[in-house]
């Protein structure tokens, strides 16, 4: 995985390299944001990058035996880490990241390493409940590993994607090597919820923000798809939002399903909202409540959406909506009843529950408390 196989990204992609190249190399690095904007490709290429012995033009070459096995994630220097777990797991059975090794390797692959947590673990087969974890079993196997002398790199590279997955046991073991690092030794952290980690492991890392892609590159991979059509390669673009996984949903059709479950949904809570039907806004929190977690993190997503899109057709500025057919006529006639006045406390309730949902609260409650509150608001507003 080179720098060049990144998409978008420059600034950032330059600010490596010339970090590596002054020596600037911080043992703990914590790369954070959308799976969709790059973080974990980025982080690989930074580690190739680090340990390739023949950089030019300010990229690893991509061929010398060290490139080629950090590009397929078989690197003996370079330890992985991740969530795991399985369907019909034994009691008091210990999973590492070892044993999922090969699916992880292979999705990486296919993905060149643009993959969400929820794509991982459709690919472990979890169904709608299980989720990944990163044990205490694990932090005890990362530090057997860590101290032996590395084989052929300079350096020894333990790379934990998604280290919000790891309980307290865990979190905590791996914090006292934070704290007393073996020589020579990196840790790189892919975060894409860092507020979830421990404040102590956050303050002992260096953060490395990857921001969403630039539209203008995503509006090029559209127009490569869409053919001479440039004003629905515009429109895809500024949808997907800086994130490649979207763009690509939003090119396949796949996202058209869930956009309009999602907007049902939102429609039916802002109708209920307005006429203040308490009964029926609980009914409509349990029936959000059945939602798989990854489909109610969407619909709180896409419903800060369409709040932000009404207030601007609130405030006249339409132009620069992304609205179409029944949202934008939705939105339209709902527009007068989100306004400055509402506008933050309803985004800030969709974040609040976005949180929640997250930390695996539970999902009745979190949303019979969210749609009572949005009714407050809504109705506020409309007197």
């Amino acid at each position: 995985m080179r720098f060049a196989d990144i998409i978008g990204q420059e600034e950032l992609k330059r600010h490596l390299v010339r970090s590596v190249d002054a020596g600037r190399v911080s043992h703990a690095q914590l790369f954070t944001g959308l799976p969709g904007a790059g973080a974990l490709p980025l982080a690989v290429a930074y580690v190739q990058y680090l340990c390739c012995r023949h950089r030019r033009d300010g990229d690893s070459c991509g061929e010398c035996p060290d490139c080629r096995q950090i590009s397929a994630l078989a690197h003996p220097d370079l330890h992985l880490v991740f969530p795991v777990n399985r369907q019909g797991k034994k009691s008091g059975e210990a999973m590492l990241s070892d044993e999922f090794l090969p699916p992880f390797r292979a999705l990486f692959a296919e993905r060149d390493g643009y993959f969400s947590p929820q794509e991982w673990y459709d690919r472990l087969d979890l169904g709608k409940t299980l989720k990944g974890m990163i044990t205490a079993r694990e932090a005890d196997a990362i530090i057997r590993k860590l101290s032996f002398k590395s084989f052929e790199a300079d350096y020894k590279t333990m790379l934990v994607w998604l280290p919000e997955a790891m309980n307290e046991e865990a979190a905590n073991k791996i914090l006292k090597i934070l704290e007393e690092p073996w020589e020579r030794t990196l840790f790189i952290l892919v975060s894409v919820q860092p507020d979830l980690l421990l404040p102590t492991i956050l303050s002992r890392t260096q953060e490395v923000a990857v921001p969403r892609i630039g539209t203008e590159v995503l509006e090029r991979l559209a127009a490569e798809k869409v053919g001479d059509d440039p004003l629905r390669a515009r429109n895809l673009a500024r949808l997907a939002g800086g994130d490649l996984l979207t763009l690509q949903h939003l090119l396949a059709g796949e996202n058209d399903a869930l956009r309009r479950e999602n907007f049902e949904l939102f429609r039916a809570l802002m109708r209920l909202s307005y006429g203040d039907k308490h009964l029926e806004l609980i009914a409509w929190a349990e029936e959000a409540a059945q939602l798989t977690r990854e489909q109610q993190r969407a619909f709180l997503r896409d419903a800060a959406r369409l709040l932000r899109e009404s207030f601007m057709l609130h405030a006249g500025i339409a132009e620069v909506g992304y609205l179409w057919g029944e949202e934008l006529a939705f939105c339209s006639n709902f527009a007068p009843f989100v306004g400055a006045g509402n506008i933050e406390p309803l985004v800030e309730e969709i974040e609040r529950a976005l949180a929640q949902i997250s930390q695996n609260g539970n999902p009745t409650i979190v949303f019979t408390h969210f749609a009572l509150s949005v009714s407050k608001m809504i109705k506020r507003l409309g007197q």
